[in-house]
């Protein structure tokens, strides 16, 4: 096991803090602007319709496998409960707001709010529990392919376990959406395909990004392939 020097100890916890700050921030936004839909023609092949909100949910995976990879499973998990409580904190800001009572020079006045981030319960609560099982799922999955591969070909760890958990979050997401009449029942099927299919492509996408993280990164902490770091308890100045 590679031991580190305390400069190498603070690093690797500063660049822990980072990725999580990323992670909840990617998190925190997917939340709050779900309601815009847009379209994306995939080289005549196939049309997109999702919501803007799926654009920075796919870095939570990729910053999580990043995670697990060189952090390994327990920092992995921390930063999903972290974020789950940000949302919800998210959530009570949002509350509050909405509550406020709006001036009557107020460029945003309530019902406009209330149009923008009125569904945002809703959506929160349906990208928790979706977020929440989905991301589990990920990481065991990624640990599982992990032990299997004995710390190689990290492209398939990546990409089983994202595939599995992204088509899990999606399905339930849209789900419950539908369930609390966020979403019209007959468009569930179009936008599981789409919202599933882009996930899948921005996972393929996202591998050598995530190859060059974890090479930086081994390369830095002087790590073994397959090897991991173990943060101690935080440095006291």
């Amino acid at each position: 096991m590679t031991r580190l020097n305390l400069k190498d100890k603070i690093a690797a916890q500063r660049i822990y803090l980072i990725l999580a700050a990323l992670f909840i921030a990617s998190l925190v936004v997917s939340n709050l602007i779900f309601q815009k839909f847009f379209y994306w023609d995939f080289f005549g092949i196939y049309t997109f319709e999702i919501s803007v909100g799926i654009l920075p949910y796919p870095v939570t995976f990729l910053i999580t496998d990043i995670i697990s990879e060189i952090y390994g499973k327990q920092k992995a998990n921390e930063v999903v409960t972290a974020g789950i409580f940000a949302s919800f904190f998210s959530l009570l800001i949002v509350f509050t707001a909405d509550a406020a009572p709006a001036t009557q020079w107020s460029p945003i006045g309530n019902e406009m709010f209330k149009t923008v981030f009125g569904a945002t319960a809703i959506a929160v609560f349906a990208s928790m529990a979706a977020y929440l099982l989905a991301q589990y799922i990920d990481i065991q999955l990624f640990h599982f392919w992990k032990k299997l591969t004995k710390g190689k070909h990290l492209w398939i760890r990546n990409n089983f376990s994202t595939f599995l958990s992204q088509f899990v979050d999606t399905f339930s997401v849209l789900f419950l959406l539908c369930s609390f009449n966020k979403i019209e029942w007959k468009l569930f099927g179009s936008l599981l395909l789409s919202g599933f299919l882009f996930k899948v492509i921005v996972a393929v996408i996202d591998t050598p990004f995530l190859y060059l993280a974890v090479y930086a990164l081994r390369k830095r902490f002087r790590l073994h392939k397959g090897e991991e770091l173990k943060l101690e308890a935080p440095i006291k100045n």
